[in-house]
């Protein structure tokens, strides 16, 4: 392993590529080390802290907008809005493609479709990040909706700086777009998914930290047995990341593999085609996008019953008051229990159904086959095929729902019974360790592709003797 690690090394194309990107992740991670200079951080960072104990799911709710957008709202910096609305913009667009007749056909129209479809990508992004950095700044300046003083520092409580704020926060998601687009053009990778990859990363140390200090004490390192580290948990949560570990790589890697036949050729003196080869289909379609999805829809409950159950608590309906307060533990982040389960396993059933219904046509598929001279033995080309195809699909598209579910429920059910934080449980055995596994696998098969092109043997690949 160490002598493949060395002729990473040695192939300088391959070895420019890995240090441009490290280059510009951080770049990426400096950006969170400038905050915006009109805002009160102190007085900001108390106001977050009284939130996250008046409402416990507040501060769970920044720590997931930060997980999925790579982003640190909780800081105010100039990256402070991520690379979330790029990723609103993309799948805006990947949706009005199979609505949109036009967008439709300029996905078919190959490369150059695509450059056309990512310069609207990117002019819907200036939008996106103009509304939502401004209406943060309006936030800021209303104290997070608190009723405390607002956050921006008097001197600089003018229209003017809330510009200033709105450019500044949206030149920091284009300079993050810009660096992802660095990274997939000239390093390695894909550059959106390691920014988002670095950003759980870099939350990693702090999160562990915050699982061992209580056993710190006066009198040493103390993990006994029911503590609040007791070794019970830090047991668990090593045997979760190693389980989780190996059921992402087995499901990432996870195909259905669909025979096919190429028909026969003869040309000339010779016979060409014939060949038996396979038609991967992945189990695992939708990737994490139903659980970003999900757990984005979920929180819209939380927020409509608190706001009912303000405005009905002048009122004598006390139990009505009493059922909306209920009903907000529940999407909460201290009463989750069943319900918010079903509910959450239930979104990502219907959202992988949904993407992979986006995603995956295969009517196009089996008119490739047919254009190709290939068919699926037992099964006529052409509508038979695509019929064989989406009947696969739905199959394999419920066991990769029902792995996404079991992920993604873990950090809930580990945080309500054994009293662990929503962000160690989340990064140590729920869906911020499935980003990065995921991502990371993505980036050594790439590294691989580098090595087999130059007849050195991969980092996945195993020695035969």
């Amino acid at each position: 392993m160490l002598s493949r690690f060395l002729s990473i090394i040695r192939i300088p194309e391959l070895r420019q590529k890995i240090l441009l990107t490290l280059l510009l992740l951080g770049v990426y991670r400096m950006g969170f080390a400038i905050p915006l200079p009109f805002v009160d951080q102190a007085q900001f960072a108390s106001v977050v802290e009284k939130l996250g104990q008046q409402q416990g799911s507040f501060s769970q709710i920044m720590q997931v907008v930060a997980l999925f957008s790579a982003s640190q709202l909780g800081n105010a910096t100039i990256f402070g809005l991520g690379i979330m609305p790029y990723i609103s913009a993309s799948i805006i667009f990947q949706l009005l493609g199979t609505v949109y007749p036009p967008l439709e056909q300029l996905q078919k129209e190959g490369e150059a479709g695509r450059k056309k479809i990512n310069e609207y990508t990117r002019y819907a992004t200036v939008v996106i990040c103009l509304f939502q950095s401004y209406f943060w700044i309006r936030m800021l300046r209303g104290g997070l909706g608190t009723g405390e003083a607002g956050l921006i520092l008097p001197d600089y409580d003018t229209f003017w700086y809330h510009i200033v704020g709105t450019v500044t926060m949206t030149t920091g998601t284009i300079l993050l777009m810009w660096i992802g687009e660095q990274i997939d053009e000239y390093g390695i990778g894909n550059g959106i998914s390691l920014l988002i990859m670095a950003g759980i990363l870099a939350q990693m140390p702090s999160a562990g930290w915050s699982l061992l200090s209580p056993a710190i004490t006066e009198n040493g390192f103390d993990i006994s047995l029911g503590s609040e580290a007791g070794i019970d948990k830090l047991l668990l949560l090593a045997f979760l990341f190693v389980m989780v570990v190996v059921a992402v790589v087995a499901i990432t890697h996870a195909q259905r593999r669909i025979p096919i036949q190429s028909a026969k050729h003869v040309r000339g003196r010779r016979v060409l085609g014939g060949q038996r080869q396979f038609l991967p289909l992945r189990v695992n379609q939708a990737g994490v996008m139903p659980i970003i999805f999900a757990s984005s829809l979920l929180m819209f409950p939380m927020f409509g019953f608190a706001w009912l159950a303000r405005t009905f608590a002048d009122s004598n309906q006390e139990w009505l008051t009493s059922s909306l307060n209920t009903l907000q533990g529940v999407f909460s982040g201290s009463g989750r229990g069943y319900i918010y389960n079903l509910c959450y396993v239930g979104l990502i059933y219907f959202f992988c159904y949904f993407w992979t219904a986006i995603t995956f046509n295969p009517k196009d598929m089996a008119d490739n086959l047919k254009d190709y001279g290939s068919f699926v033995p037992g099964y006529r080309p052409g509508a038979r095929t695509a019929e064989y195809l989406e009947n696969v699909m739905t199959r394999i598209t419920y066991v990769g729902a029902g792995f996404l579910a079991i992920v993604a429920i873990i950090p809930t059910i580990i945080s309500t019974s054994m009293g662990v934080s929503f962000l160690i449980a989340s990064f140590y055995g729920g869906t911020g360790l499935l980003i990065v596994v995921s991502v990371a696998l993505d980036l050594v098969q790439k590294i691989d592709s580098h090595l087999v092109m130059r007849n050195k043997p991969g980092l996945l690949e195993t020695e035969t003797r």
